[in-house]
């Protein structure tokens, strides 16, 4: 269709509408009425026709008196053969498109049909498929919005001085421009499947990750023996940033130039709300929302002002924050920044090792309500400025979020033997997965790492940048599965409660209906049998879940089926006890970022590159995995 075509109000005079044509060199106007529904259509020959007319006052003509009325549309989703069928249909060779709103998008015209039709006959076959093609115009497009984000931290570094920093970054700058401009070259913007969307944005993350090893590859400071180990201790660094994961390989960061530990968690912010942004751009529209239950909270709401408004909030939060941190602690400002974005992002990455040390009560309610603040819903920080689009069942998530960290800090202070506020600070980076931690856990005993692998487990709420199973997805289990059931099963109850009323009432319909034999005796059994049918389809239907619900039990059995098989390879190369293995790994799956140690440099290059696609996994939440490889589960 064309997109360019001429839209106005059936009051405009007649002489106006065809000065406009003449400036636009159209031929056709679409007339609408106050609600921008299209009501007539108007052509050069009806202006010629209709103000040629004696009887007709050109001067005092609107475009609603000449126009032709009712008008023939069509559907902006509606195939080629459509549109041919109702032209001939409606004897007319141009169609005005609308969308569903019945707004005015555009224009067919029969002319445009057949040069499309014969174009498409003579055409040479395409090297890619429409799916691919769409799947690369996507990702291109993400790839160069990745790349002007990656200016940001690049200029940091020309400003401070650190040319080794700003040339990794710029060169991660221009590969993701260069990469991005080329698959536009070859790919198309279009609408995905579920399927496609998830490779979508497994391709997305995991370019990313790549490409944004290169600053790491200049700058890590240890000795290592091989570019492989050069590689993989760089591929995993960048895939801890990204994925918020914030498992460090560097035990002094201090040591780093300070603009690429800025980098390191610009990295986090970056993959902790862009990641956000790319599900719901890819998922789009509704109905496709819908089945990323594990992802997302919150209603279809207007993409590009979410976008914004949540970005500002953010940026609000880790200026208010740095601001607080440099107020309290009197430390260098950047890294103030580079902490609180790390924060907000529930990723866990420090500018240097000893910045938790000797925090003051104050300086934890400040880390503690940034941790927190990431691990709420971005539907929720939305409703602060437009709260009329609050969504009544987040309130429930929020409150069992809140619940799960009050419980478990109470259980966690009285078994951890840690201070009160040092306790709630470490449930708090748990339960957020945010994993800021001022020493190894490993010391802690093992109900303390229970307590804190459940939480991290569970992780934040739906649509946030926290990482975890999700508290939503627990929420949605208990209305989809547990409430029905108990419904349904105390409806059995009720039945079976009132067995001889209904049995004896049975016997008599079944009697009248004309049973032979011991009518009394086969009425009882009859009745017996509708009975025991009944409560069996109660309790059967109670089981009749979902599709969504489905892939949300199967995403809660995988995190800690993959934790445990995870768990069992670490203990093996790095020789330490399974549940402290079981702990490293529940910290790579889940984001959590807590660690106990396993992981470091010594690591071997294959483990660290496998546990870092553990972690994008993990990002992932498993559930666009397995739609990519399991279509049907998103249908």
């Amino acid at each position: 269709m064309d997109l360019d075509v001429l839209v106005m109000r059936g009051s405009i005079p007649t002489r106006d509408a065809a000065r406009v044509m003449q400036r636009s060199d159209r031929n056709n106007i679409v007339v609408v009425d106050r609600q921008k529904k299209p009501i007539g259509i108007v052509t050069s020959a009806n202006i010629l026709d209709k103000v040629s007319d004696v009887n007709v006052n050109a001067e005092h003509t609107v475009l609603e008196d000449i126009m032709t009325s009712p008008l023939v549309t069509i559907s902006n989703r509606a195939s080629l053969q459509a549109a041919l069928h109702a032209m001939r249909d409606n004897h007319v060779k141009k169609l005005p498109v609308v969308n569903k709103k019945g707004l005015v998008v555009g224009i067919i015209f029969q002319a445009k049909i057949s040069r499309a039709i014969r174009d498409a006959i003579i055409i040479h076959p395409r090297l890619l498929s429409p799916p691919v093609k769409a799947v690369l115009g996507n990702l291109g497009f993400v790839l160069q919005f990745a790349g002007v984000l990656m200016l940001v931290p690049a200029v940091l570094a020309t400003v401070l001085g650190d040319t080794v920093t700003a040339t990794g970054i710029y060169l991660t700058t221009v590969l993701l421009l260069v990469t991005g401009f080329f698959l536009n070259s070859y790919g198309e913007k279009a609408s995905l499947n579920m399927q496609q969307s998830s490779i979508l944005v497994f391709a997305s993350l995991f370019i990313l990750i790549l490409f944004g090893t290169i600053p790491y590859l200049y700058s890590i400071p240890y000795e290592v023996e091989s570019p492989v180990d050069l590689f993989a201790n760089g591929f995993f660094s960048s895939a801890a940033g990204f994925t918020t994961g914030g498992v460090s390989l560097f035990d002094r960061p201090e040591d780093l130039p300070q603009s690429f530990t800025f980098y390191r968690s610009y990295t986090q912010l970056v993959g902790g709300m862009s990641f956000i942004y790319l599900v719901m751009t890819a998922f789009y529209p509704e109905d496709k929302l819908i089945a990323m239950r594990g992802f997302l909270t919150g209603r279809n709401l207007r993409m590009r002002e979410l976008f914004g408004t949540i970005t500002l909030i953010f940026m609000l939060y880790i200026v208010v924050m740095a601001v607080l941190l440099y107020l309290f602690g009197e430390r260098n400002f950047i890294d103030d920044v580079s902490l609180a974005m790390s924060t907000v992002a529930t990723g866990g990455f420090l500018p240097n090792s000893t910045i938790l040390d000797d925090l003051q009560w104050y300086e934890h309610l400040v880390l503690m309500s940034g941790m927190i603040l990431g691990a709420l819903p971005f539907v929720l920080h939305y409703s602060l400025v437009k709260p009329q689009l609050a969504v009544p069942k987040l309130g429930r998530e929020v409150l069992a979020y809140f619940a799960m960290l009050a419980g478990g800090a109470m259980i966690f202070l009285a078994i951890s033997g840690l201070e009160p506020l040092e306790s709630v600070f470490y449930v708090i980076s748990a339960g957020s997965t945010a994993g800021l931690q001022s020493a190894s856990i490993s010391g802690f005993n093992e109900a303390s790492r229970a307590i804190l692998v459940v939480l991290m487990f569970v992780g934040g709420c739906g649509f946030s940048t926290a990482g975890g199973i999700k508290v939503f997805r627990f929420v949605h289990m208990y209305d989809a599965i547990f409430v029905p059931f108990l419904r349904r099963l105390r409806q059995g109850k009720w039945i079976r409660r009132g067995g001889a009323k209904g049995t004896k009432k049975t016997s008599g319909n079944i009697l009248k209906m004309g049973i032979k034999g011991d009518g009394r005796a086969d009425a009882k059994e009859l009745a017996g049998a509708v009975l025991k049918k009944s409560i069996t389809g109660q309790i059967g239907k109670a089981f009749d879940v979902r599709r969504d619900v489905v892939s949300t039990v199967v995403v809660v059995g995988l995190f800690p089926l993959i934790a445990l098989a995870v768990a069992g390879h670490l203990a093996g190369v790095s020789d330490v006890p399974l549940d402290i293995a079981f702990f490293e790994a529940v910290g790579l799956i889940t984001t959590g970022g807590l660690s106990v140690d396993v992981i470091s440099v010594e690591t071997d290059p294959a483990t660290k590159i496998a546990m870092s696609f553990v972690m994008i996994f993990g990002r992932l939440e498993i559930i666009a995995i397995l739609y990519i490889f399991l279509p049907r589960l998103a249908r």
